[in-house]
Parts: C-alpha cells; structure tokens; sequence
C-alpha cells in the first residue's frame, strides 16, 4: 500500500503549506525528507502529485482528486489515536445517567453535548427514574451517576456534588371541582382531602414525605404522566416551575395559592455516585460540565 498514515500527513501538510520546506518545519522534518517520502510516493502510485518550480509545489488534478479521501483517512487517525489515549486514561466504554422525572426539564442536555464533543467514541445512556429507584441502580451498578433532589438523610457509601437548586410549585387544573369552588386559594389544611398526584418509586413505595401532603394518593414513576393526570382534573400535584411556567402562562394549569405559606418548595440539586466503585474519565469529566447547568439556582454564597 502507497498510502499510509505518515505520508498522508506528508501528503496534506504539502498541499497546506505549498512548499516541501514550509510542510518540513510544520511537521519537524528536513525539506529533504519531505521532498524524497513525497517522489517515493508518486513512484509508488505512479501519478504526479505535485508541479514543482522554484516558487512553490502546487498540486496537481491527481492530488486533488485525492484530497479529500486523504483528509478524511487523515482525520480517522486523529480519532483513532483519540480513542486509544483516552482508553489509557481510564475511558469507560459506557455511562449511564439515571435522571429523577422532576429534573428531567433541567437543562442537562448541554453537559452531554460537550462530553461528546470530548469523548466522541463514549456510548451514553440517558434514563429517567424515580429518585430511589435511581438510587437503586447505582448502587447495583446499573447506572454510574445520577441527577437527583437532596436525599432526607445522608448515606455513607454515596459521594455527590451539588448543583444548584429546583423549585416545584403546587399547581392543580382550572376545571378541578376544588380549584372552581375555592377560586384557587386554599389552606395547607384542605389539600389534604383533596387527592394529589405524586411520582415515586415503581417498587415498594419508598416516598419522600417532603413532596406528599394528601391523605388521598395517585401514584406515577414519571412527571409528564404526573402532568396529564393534573390536566385532566384528577389532582394537583408538585411540579418543576420550569415545567409548569407555560401552561401557567396560557391558563391551563393554576397555582395553588395557600393563605399562610409559600406555594413553592425548594430542592437542591446533585448528581450522585458510590464511593466503592471508581469512575471513569467520562463521568468525571461530566461532573465537572454540570456544574453549571442552566436553570438551576445556585445555593446563597456559592458560584
């Protein structure tokens, strides 16, 4: 084979720089060398590559019937040579990111799209599921991290960085039969009677008491089937307020204005993982990028 991955370089750095002396100091050779793996190469292939006179080295219809061929062979290289680095460095060939519903209108598609910029050759897995089912999968090795609200009580085996915070707002549908009678104020006290609709675990219900309220439960494992339900004025429900903020606008959903404290709960964000398995160069890597994630506010005092 005529072609291979140093004299294609040789090959592209000519036509870039259209001397074999300019090519030579952009690839840290002597011109001769160039000039003779260039000749070589034209033996070899029996075509004329470049013209050559005493002011530059021009390509010829050959060379540039090749160019592109080269360039990409050239650029499969790069990668290739990417990918094995990366290997070395500790590139996990997989990483999946179990995400909590609530924050899957988080803008935590940004971070991905750079890891993979970064890490092109790296398979990502994306998958939403209720908080302490995502907890579930990382702590049997299902998913390596997780985008989750502040759990109740710290667990030992768990590491977590956090992100910033996501406020859930009380919203209920204007044709609720609650919602018509009490012109959308009520008191903490009537929505416990009044049935709310909550995601939690798919498994035995393992509910974070901070988000239910109701004595009266439907259960989801997702916010958009969270969504629906309150729609269709079967209850109200906590929401994100990034979620909710259009429907809000068009009249579709109310908040649920309570007459002695705020509608609004605050939880703050981390992406989580367990300290005995070690992580890979690309969730490293995406920890660091989600640290500002769009959407997410920032505790008091911290950048």
């Amino acid at each position: 084979m005529a072609f291979s991955s140093d004299n294609v370089d040789l090959f592209l750095a000519v036509i870039d720089h259209g001397s074999f002396s300019a090519a030579a100091r952009a690839l840290g050779r002597v011109p001769s060398a160039v000039s003779m793996a260039i000749a070589n190469l034209e033996a070899e292939l029996d075509l004329q590559l470049f013209e050559r006179n005493s002011r530059a080295v021009v390509p010829t219809d050959m060379a540039r019937a090749l160019e592109a061929e080269a360039r990409h062979m050239a650029g499969q290289m790069r990668r290739l040579q990417a990918h094995a680095l990366s290997l070395h460095q500790g590139l996990e060939r997989r990483l999946t990111l179990a995400v909590s519903p609530e924050l899957l209108s988080a803008a935590w598609g940004e971070p991905l799209a750079r890891l993979a910029d970064e890490f092109p050759s790296l398979e990502v897995d994306v998958l939403s599921a209720p908080q302490a089912d995502a907890r579930r999968m990382l702590h049997d090795g299902t998913a390596q991290l997780a985008l989750l609200y502040d759990r109740p009580q710290v667990d030992e085996r768990e590491s977590f960085q956090e992100l910033g915070s996501e406020v859930l707002v009380a919203v209920i549908s204007p044709h609720h039969p609650a919602a018509r009678e009490r012109n959308g104020h009520f008191r903490l006290e009537d929505l416990v009677d009044i049935r709310q609709v909550a995601i939690v675990s798919r498994a035995a219900y393992q509910e974070d008491k901070r988000v239910l309220v109701s004595r009266k439960l439907w259960r989801t494992d997702s916010h958009q089937a969270t969504l629906g339900l309150v729609q269709a004025g079967i209850g109200w429900a906590f929401l994100p307020r990034r979620l909710v903020a259009p429907l809000l606008a068009d009249g579709e959903l109310l908040v649920i204005d309570f007459a002695s404290m705020s509608n609004q709960l605050r939880l703050w964000v981390d992406v989580v993982w367990v300290n005995d398995r070690p992580l890979g160069l690309g969730a490293k890597r995406l920890i660091a990028l989600m640290k500002n994630i769009d959407g997410l506010e920032a505790r008091p005092g911290h950048v």
